[in-house]
C-alpha cells in the first residue's frame, strides 16, 4: 500500500531490509529491469528470489544509465519470514548467484516505512577522464585527449552553487514534478594522467551529471565563457547545452540517509 511516498509492508510476518551493494555496469542497460533488456536490478532480484525461495523485488535508490557505474548503491526489498540474522548472514551466498559485476556488501534490517529513493538526503556521483589511452580504464573511464583549461572548469562549475532549476541539464520529458536541486559540491580534481569531476546534491535529474560535464568541457574548450555557461543554465534548454559524456566515467560513489551509517 503507497501512503504518501512511503511504502508500508503489508504481512504482519514481513520485514524491510536495505541491501548495499556497488556494480561495474558495463554489461548492463542500467539499473531498472526493463523488458529485452538485461539490466542490475533483474540481476539482483533473480538472485534474491532463488536464495530467499519467495519473489523478491527490489526498489533502488535512483535508476542508473546503461553503462553506468555504482561504488555504493542502496535498495530495499520486502521479505516473508525472513529474520535479520538469517538475512545478514546471507550475503555471501546470494553473492556466489549474481555475476562477478554485481556484488553484494551488507543486507539489514530497517524500519517498514524506510525508503531507498525517497529517504535519501543526498547523493553523490564522480566523473573519470584519462588522457592517454590504457587498457585498464577501458570502459571505466572517458578517454579524452584534447587540452582542457581545468581552472576556468572549475570557476564555471562553481557557478552551479548559484541555481536550483537544473532543467537545460535533464532528459526530456521525464515524469519529475520538479527540476529542482541542491547542489553542494562540484568541482574537478587532476589526478596521475586524469581528471576527476566530483558533484553532489539532495537530488539529480536524468541524464544531469552527463550533461554538465559536457557543458563543463565546452568551456574547458574555450568554446563558451562563464557568461554563457551561466545563460545556458537559466534558458531552461536542454539544447543549449553540451553533449551529453560517455557513460563510462560516471559512478554513483555515495548516497546518504539519516539512519544508516
Amino acid at each position: 500500500m503507497l501512503i504518501g511516498k512511503k511504502y508500508f509492508c503489508s504481512q504482519l510476518n514481513t520485514q524491510r531490509f536495505f541491501l548495499e551493494l556497488s556494480y561495474d555496469g558495463t554489461a548492463y542497460h542500467g539499473w531498472q529491469t526493463q523488458p529485452n533488456s538485461v539490466t542490475v536490478q533483474q540481476e539482483l532480484d533473480r538472485a534474491l528470489s532463488v536464495y530467499f525461495r519467495q519473489p523478491v523485488i527490489t526498489l533502488g535508490c535512483g535508476r542508473t544509465d546503461t553503462g553506468v557505474h555504482a561504488s555504493q548503491f542502496f535498495a530495499h526489498m520486502d521479505l516473508v519470514d525472513i529474520n535479520e540474522s538469517a538475512a545478514k548472514n546471507a550475503v555471501g551466498s546470494i553473492n556466489a548467484l549474481l555475476p562477478y559485476a554485481i556484488a553484494i556488501k551488507r543486507i539489514f534490517k530497517v524500519a517498514d516505512t524506510a525508503h531507498a529513493r525517497f529517504d535519501a538526503t543526498s547523493r553523490s556521483y564522480e566523473y573519470h577522464f584519462h588522457f592517454h589511452k590504457d587498457p585498464f580504464k577501458l570502459n571505466r573511464s572517458w578517454l579524452y585527449k584534447t587540452r582542457l583549461d581545468i581552472a576556468l572548469m572549475n570557476t564555471a562549475a562553481a557557478t552551479l552553487f548559484n541555481y536550483t532549476d537544473f532543467t537545460s541539464f535533464s532528459k526530456s520529458n521525464t515524469s519529475t514534478a520538479t527540476n529542482n536541486c541542491k547542489i553542494t559540491q562540484a568541482e574537478f580534481q587532476e589526478t596521475e594522467g586524469g581528471l576527476i569531476f566530483k558533484i553532489s546534491a539532495d537530488r539529480f535529474l536524468r541524464n544531469m551529471v552527463r550533461a554538465i560535464v559536457g557543458t563543463l568541457v565546452l568551456a574547458g574548450r574555450h568554446e563558451i565563457d562563464l557568461l554563457q555557461f551561466a545563460d545556458i543554465i537559466t534558458s531552461k534548454n536542454r539544447s543549449n547545452a553540451g553533449q551529453s559524456v560517455p557513460a563510462c566515467g560516471l559512478y554513483l560513489v555515495n548516497v546518504v540517509y539519516p539512519f544508516v551509517n
